[in-house]
C-alpha cells in the first residue's frame, strides 16, 4: 500500500522544502544520502536532524510497508532502520514501545499489541533478506 506523504506537522518546513525540490513521496525521500540532505538543509529552510529522521521514517515506510504513524513511533521508540526493527527483539520492542506510547497517547490509542510487533518484525526481515523467523 502506498501512503500520502504527510509528515507529522511538526516537520512541515522540512516536507515544504522536500516539496520544493521535487521529493514527494515516502520512496523518494528513503533513497536520498546524507550528503544530498545536507544540501538541502543548508539554505537553513529546512533543519538536516529532522529531514534524517523523517529519512529514516520513510525508509521504514517504504522497505517495510508501515504506515507513517507506525514508522514515527518506532523511530520514537529508537528503532531508525529495517535493519533494526529486523533484528529487534519482539517481547523487548513490545515492552519498549508499549511505555513510549502510554506516555505520548495515554489510553486514546490501542496499544501495540505482540502479533503486529511480530508482523513488523517479519516484514523487516524479508524486505532485507534476512529469514522470517
Amino acid at each position: 500500500m502506498t501512503h500520502p506523504f504527510q509528515p507529522a506537522a511538526h516537520l512541515r518546513r522540512e516536507q515544504q522544502r522536500l516539496r520544493r525540490e521535487g521529493i514527494d513521496s515516502w520512496d523518494e525521500l528513503a533513497g536520498l544520502d546524507d550528503g544530498r540532505l545536507r544540501e538541502l538543509a543548508a539554505s537553513g529552510e529546512a533543519s538536516e536532524a529532522r529531514l534524517i529522521r523523517l529519512r529514516g521514517q520513510a525508509r521504514l515506510v517504504s522497505a517495510v510497508g508501515l504506515a507513517p504513524e507506525e514508522a514515527a513511533l518506532l523511530l520514537h521508540g529508537g528503532i531508525a532502520s529495517p535493519a533494526g526493527l529486523a533484528a529487534a527483539d519482539p517481547q523487548q520492542l513490545l515492552l519498549q514501545l508499549g511505555r513510549l506510547q502510554r506516555r505520548l497517547t495515554g489510553s486514546a490509542v490501542p496499544p501495540v499489541d505482540l502479533p503486529l510487533v511480530l508482523a513488523w518484525i517479519r516484514r523487516a526481515r524479508q524486505a532485507s533478506g534476512r529469514s522470517p523467523n
